[in-house]
């Protein structure tokens, strides 16, 4: 099945009579690009709730962000402390520019309090057995609601890729019947060409059929019409399976391009270049909804 890289989620979890909660929101990316919101008190639970959030989402831009409400006050806000040493220090060399050059200090507690370092934050110290599973448990919550979001979407991309895979197919199958023409109405054209220019000498049908033969070749397109088709099953193929699939879809994409570009220049015929803009244009679409698949 597949999924899509766009989607959001939240998740709410009570523990130890404190509210967890987390928010996810993802985006297309070529690979995972994971972004964490964490209160700075609980850093060190980054790299554990990473792995966390590794084993269910393989590709995107994803940022989560992560908060407590109802925490008891002061429990995990830490301690805002005055650099005793550093303000004595501050405060010295003030003196020494009033003494030494007449310099009004004009220091105010407002001021003090704007100089870098004068007052240090402590953080509280964690209790990982606290809050580590109230985390785990708001982030498994919103990563569940998320996958049903994108397991969602992905459902509607995997319905609208076999919607429009049949709709090349069916042009495919008129590009062949085509084909299969154009050797008949090139020899018809040429026998009319040379009747209009030499007429009344009689043509020659070895000559003829050897040019007959030499353009069968230049615009036989059997070889793209079987790729084509094989292209085209591998990308169903992949539709079906229970994994990441966005860059094999966007690799067959272009293959499936570059493909009906070649059989294009090889027909040289107006009825098969139009359905092949057709083509293309439905590949467009295709590899426009591929880039939102994981």
């Amino acid at each position: 099945m597949l999924k899509s890289m766009t989607a959001y989620g939240r998740g709410e979890f009570l523990y130890q009579g404190i509210t967890f909660t987390a928010e996810i929101k993802t985006v297309n990316h070529r690979f995972l690009d994971l972004h964490l919101i964490i209160p700075r008190n609980f850093q060190v639970l980054e790299e554990d709730l990473k792995t966390l959030i590794y084993g269910r989402i393989k590709r995107g831009r994803v940022e989560v962000s992560l908060q407590m409400v109802d925490a008891p006050e002061d429990t995990f806000l830490g301690k805002m402390e005055l650099n005793r040493p550093l303000v004595e220090a501050y405060l010295k060399v003030l003196d020494e520019l009033e003494t030494q050059f007449g310099i009004e200090k004009g220091i105010t507690a407002q001021s003090l309090l704007q100089m870098k370092d004068v007052v240090v934050f402590q953080p509280a110290e964690v209790d990982v057995d606290l809050v580590l599973p109230g985390f785990r448990g708001a982030l498994n919550l919103a990563l569940d609601s998320l996958e049903e979001m994108r397991s969602s979407e992905g459902l509607a991309l995997e319905t609208d890729f076999r919607k429009r895979i049949s709709c090349v197919r069916k042009a495919v199958e008129t590009i062949k019947s085509q084909s299969q023409q154009l050797v008949e109405n090139y020899r018809r054209k040429l026998r009319e060409r040379i009747s209009e220019v030499a007429e009344g000498i009689q043509v020659d049908e070895g000559r003829l059929e050897q040019e007959v033969v030499l353009f069968a070749d230049r615009s036989d397109i059997t070889e793209e019409l079987v790729r084509i088709a094989s292209h085209l099953e591998q990308f169903e193929k992949y539709l079906g399976l229970n994994d990441v699939v966005g860059r094999r879809l966007d690799f067959l994409l272009q293959e499936l391009n570059r493909e009906v570009n070649t059989l294009a220049v090889k027909s040289s015929d107006a009825t098969i270049s139009k359905i092949v803009v057709e083509i293309k244009a439905e590949l467009e679409k295709m590899r426009e909804q591929a880039q939102n698949v994981e």
